[in-house]
């Protein structure tokens, strides 16, 4: 894969927060000493130096309010500079400001955009199609055959799937002690992803008097922002003052992150319309480390639990049938985290950064 270069588009990506620095960490580690040069464009004020180093330059370059403008700017001269373009977290104004600052059809192999998930509605069907007309030779990368179907209907041959990369293991989580240690929740605080069933579950606990510990990443979205009923939320979880929750604001370090997983259960109550067929990271990250996961039934992540026995779905994301999920496994720990183990490493391998690092060097 050495002499190819790949100019790496992130817009958002400004620290260790989020999907979008574990989705770029995993490309990054993956090129190993002889893969494809990447040139990384983050927001202005990133400082990555776990990305940095020999084959891998950070650009800071995006303001959150002109980043648009910026992209636009920055696609023209990519365009028509050598390399390839890859879009990390891919949307359909990503596909205008192509189109715009293409001035004409874009060559194949040139431009890669990954689609997380995409549901277009009718109206916005019509401008994925027009695009496709425009640049039939984009490659459009999806990490399920139902997100590939849908962009394939608007038009979009060069269609492909590759899967979502997962973050390396941190360690040999096989030896650590197989005791269980605390109820996690992990990621972005968000509506959609059940964070008030969360703090409704620590009301439970505070109020039965329990002594479950409880873990909290209550991240913000990449600009530092809760939305007005998160922040109202977390608020209230706060004013609990259960002792045994511990709650992390601040963005952790890698290593923190993945001290989080050892003996713990990773509660994902997210909305299962909005990720009938979204890929979490937190379920990759989860599984790798040895930790069982409760999550939503119809979802990626109850699929994924399934898969494996490690861990158990629920119909109702609500405070007592998450509880109920957690002691049960609770009461087998052993046995979940062992299958989360193996889930790990099947996955770690199935979801390798290296095939979609190949797909992007044209392999």
């Amino acid at each position: 894969m050495s002499g190819v270069l790949i100019h790496i588009v992130e817009p958002t990506l400004e620290s260790e927060a989020g999907h979008c620095h574990s989705f770029v960490a995993s490309l990054c580690a993956a090129r190993g000493s002889d893969g494809p040069e990447l040139e990384v464009w983050a927001g202005r004020r990133a400082r990555l130096p776990h990305l940095e180093g020999p084959g891998v330059a950070i650009r800071p370059y995006f303001r959150r309010r002109l980043r648009r403008l910026q992209e636009y700017v920055l696609l023209a001269r990519l365009l028509r500079s050598p390399g390839r373009i890859f879009i990390a977290t891919a949307g359909r104004t990503d596909l205008a400001l192509l189109d715009l600052a293409a001035r004409g059809e874009i060559p194949p192999g040139k431009v890669f955009l990954f689609f997380h998930w995409v549901r277009p509605a009718p109206g916005k069907e019509v401008r994925f199609r027009k695009a496709a007309m425009r640049q039939p030779h984009l490659t459009l990368l999806a990490p399920t055959e139902s997100v590939a179907d849908a962009l394939r209907r608007c038009g979009f041959a060069a269609t492909r799937v590759v899967p979502y990369p997962i973050t390396p293991a941190a360690g040999a989580a096989e030896e650590e002690p197989a005791e269980f240690r605390r109820l996690l929740y992990a990621g972005a605080a968000r509506q959609d992803k059940g964070f008030p069933a969360l703090v409704d579950l620590v009301a439970s606990l505070a109020e039965a008097n329990r002594d479950v510990p409880v873990a909290v990443q209550a991240s913000a979205d990449h600009y530092d922002r809760y939305d007005p009923r998160t922040k109202a939320d977390i608020a209230r979880l706060e004013a609990l003052r259960y002792p045994f929750l511990r709650i992390h604001r601040a963005t952790l370090d890698p290593d923190a992150y993945a001290a989080l997983f050892r003996g713990a259960i990773c509660l994902q109550p997210y909305k299962s319309d909005d990720f009938a067929d979204r890929i979490s990271g937190v379920t990759l990250d989860a599984l790798s480390a040895g930790c069982p996961v409760v999550a939503t039934s119809g979802t990626w992540m109850a699929r994924v639990i399934e898969r494996f026995g490690a861990g158990l779905a629920v119909d109702d994301p609500s405070a007592p049938a998450l509880l109920e999920a957690a002691d049960a496994i609770r009461a087998d720990y052993g046995r979940y985290r062992d299958n989360a183990l193996r889930a790990g490493r099947a996955l770690q391998e199935e979801n390798s950064a290296r095939r979609l690092l190949s797909e992007l060097a044209g392999e």
